[in-house]
């Protein structure tokens, strides 16, 4: 009697064990996305700039204008601020022999934009401030970040790049600078602009 009083308590014990696995498994993805969330929200009010992805056409009006610059078969292109890897995926494939290096310091996306690009070989994704990196290796630079971070970038760009660099600023321009070609969006997307760094500063004018 006792055995079947054991056994029966050791099957209670089981389904109740199995009933609680649901629960607990919702319990920490819940906990995961909360952790995801508020980290995207700190890192958003650490840089003023929101991880937000790249349309596929301004991508490829990126790629289009920097087929325009001439770079080398082997050129080292900088992503700052890459996010998700949008951007870096379609530079690696548009120029296959040049080394793309993607520079994000939130850490989700950083780690969404390494498992995007773990199987293409011309490409490198850190997790780090870019405001920390040496780009003197760089033959250009691309970025799509927020009209505050653009000054800073400028200064910063002046201090850290080879004069001839080509920088294309996606939607959000760098205002002290002449860009050498733009390339307009359609509807109310935002136009890309190429500079040959350290461009001419642009004239004064009222915005």
């Amino acid at each position: 009697m006792p055995t079947l009083l054991n056994a029966a308590f050791s099957i209670r014990s089981s389904s109740s064990e199995r009933s609680h696995m649901p629960q607990a498994i919702s319990v920490v993805l819940l906990a995961a996305v909360l952790l995801v969330c508020l980290s995207l929200l700190f890192f958003h009010a650490l840089t003023r700039v929101p991880s937000w992805p790249l349309a596929g056409s301004e991508a490829a009006d990126v790629v289009a204008l920097l087929r325009d610059a001439n770079l080398s078969r082997s050129a080292v292109i900088y992503d700052l601020g890459c996010g998700w890897g949008s951007l870096v995926i379609a530079l690696a494939k548009a120029f296959p022999d040049a080394h793309v290096k993607g520079i994000e310091i939130s850490p989700f996306p950083c780690f969404v934009a390494r498992l995007r690009t773990w199987c293409l070989p011309n490409v490198s994704v850190v997790g780090k401030n870019f405001y920390r990196c040496d780009l003197a290796d760089a033959d250009a630079v691309t970025c799509y970040l927020m009209p505050s971070a653009m000054p800073k970038l400028s200064k910063f760009l002046d201090e850290t790049v080879r004069p001839g660099t080509a920088v294309l600023a996606v939607t959000f321009w760098f205002r002290d600078r002449s860009p050498k070609t733009t390339k307009d969006g359609p509807g109310l997307r935002g136009a890309i602009a190429l500079y040959v760094w350290p461009a001419n500063s642009a004239p004064d004018r009222t915005l």
